[in-house]
């Protein structure tokens, strides 16, 4: 059985540490309790060395990507969640847990927030307010969560529910990330490669071939003159990437026409517009699921779930779907009108509402895309990867075969 180092406030208000032998983490919530202790935190013994929350928080703080630069990502989220409701749980109030999260958030400007949290809270705001207040740091999907949980008094529940959430949402986007990360890097690569043979080894053997005062084969004419535009553009050809960067940016961040259209165009693109595709629905629903299931109105938990799927034409399909569920439509029938959703999922929603099992069908959705999204990705993967090792091996051996062609033939020539 895991053994866990825990961190505990006895009645008196003293810290005290235990090694305390528990199943899993509720067990161990509840074997803290049933001594009378409030709970901190807890670091799992895995062969004699204490693996806890701070220096997890750290491994996913590596892995985040964005957040490394200042931002707050799921996981930092996930992690907030999951320490703040542990507490509740245990019996912490809420001010105390609110100020000993802030203490221990490796996310210093989610630990600044949490700290301003708890001094509104402690001025008699609601904590959903004081969260709603900072909607760049906690999102819709946290603060209604909060809200209900207040009103249903399982605040716990409501934030232990929140994390499991924002873990699996950040597993979903990192699963994406892996899948584009790959294509890109090898790119990278091929075209540092190629640049660095054009730059420097070509001048080299045009040089060498300029003395033989005879015609040279046509591939290698054409991998000179290549050269040679190359050499003499540099600073253009780097420059115009440079702008064209900086103003797809620009488009990308303040037209939204434009963002929507790099969207459809996603959505169109063979193999990554499916995974395109089951990513959102996972997002879907699983933000549905999460929120339908917590006391939140479909109507809300339908605004908040278009906004995490990711792509702008499946966001405005779910608004459609939001405003008619409004005029007392059916979701599935609104969702199949607006042809964006797979036939699965909504099938599975119409069993959901004529069933009144919903919060169940979602959540089955949810879990079904996950997995596609698992499977895609490997699928995607493994067919990437040797087509990117055949086209930089055919790029790179043409152009060395290009390069050598001349002292091929004036090989031929002596024989």
């Amino acid at each position: 059985m895991p053994k866990y180092k825990v961190k505990a406030y006895t009645e008196e208000g003293s810290l005290v540490e235990e090694v305390i032998e528990a199943s899993n983490f509720n067990d161990l919530m509840e074997k803290v309790k049933g001594k009378g202790l409030n709970f901190v935190n807890a670091d799992e013994l895995i062969e004699g060395e204490a693996v806890g929350e701070e220096k997890k928080a750290k491994e996913e703080k590596k892995k985040k990507g964005f957040s490394l630069f200042g931002g707050v990502g799921d996981r930092d989220i996930a992690l907030f969640c999951r320490q703040l409701g542990a507490m509740v749980n245990a019996g912490v109030g809420i001010i105390d847990a609110l100020d000993i999260v802030a203490e221990q958030m490796p996310n210093k400007k989610l630990a600044e927030a949490v700290a301003e949290v708890a001094k509104e809270v402690s001025e008699g705001m609601s904590m959903s307010e004081a969260m709603s207040k900072r909607a760049n740091i906690f999102p819709e999907l946290v603060v209604n969560l909060v809200a209900v949980g207040e009103e249903t008094g399982e605040l716990d529940r409501a934030l232990l529910r929140a994390s499991e959430y924002y873990e699996k949402l950040a597993m979903i986007k990192s699963k994406i990330k892996s899948a584009a990360f790959y294509p890109v890097f090898v790119l990278v690569i091929a075209t540092v490669i190629v640049t660095g043979i054009l730059y420097f080894l070509v001048p080299t053997f045009a040089q060498i071939y300029s003395g033989f005062g005879a015609a040279l084969p046509t591939p290698t004419q054409i991998l000179i003159n290549m050269s040679n535009a190359l050499r003499e553009n540099i600073l253009y050809i780097i420059g115009g990437i440079v702008v064209f960067s900086v103003v797809f940016k620009t488009l990308y961040s303040k037209s939204y026409g434009f963002r929507k259209g790099v969207h459809q165009f996603i959505l169109k693109f063979p193999k990554f517009g499916d995974l395109a595709v089951k990513s959102a629905m996972a997002k879907y629903g699983r933000t549905m699921a999460t929120l339908f299931s917590s006391g939140v109105s479909i109507e809300r938990a339908l605004e908040v779930a278009g906004k995490v799927t990711g792509n702008l034409v499946i966001q405005e399909a779910v608004e459609k779907v939001r405003k008619e569920v409004t005029e007392g439509q059916a979701m599935w029938s609104s969702m199949e009108k607006t042809g964006q959703f797979p036939k699965l999922v909504v099938a599975m929603v119409k069993v959901g509402e004529e069933t009144g099992r919903l919060d169940e069908m979602l959540d089955t959705i949810a879990r079904f895309y996950e997995d596609e999204v698992d499977r895609t990705v490997e699928g995607l993967i493994t067919l990437i990867e040797p087509m990117l090792i055949v086209v930089l091996g055919s790029i790179v051996g043409g152009i060395l075969i290009a390069l050598y062609m001349p002292i091929f033939k004036m090989g031929e020539l002596i024989k």
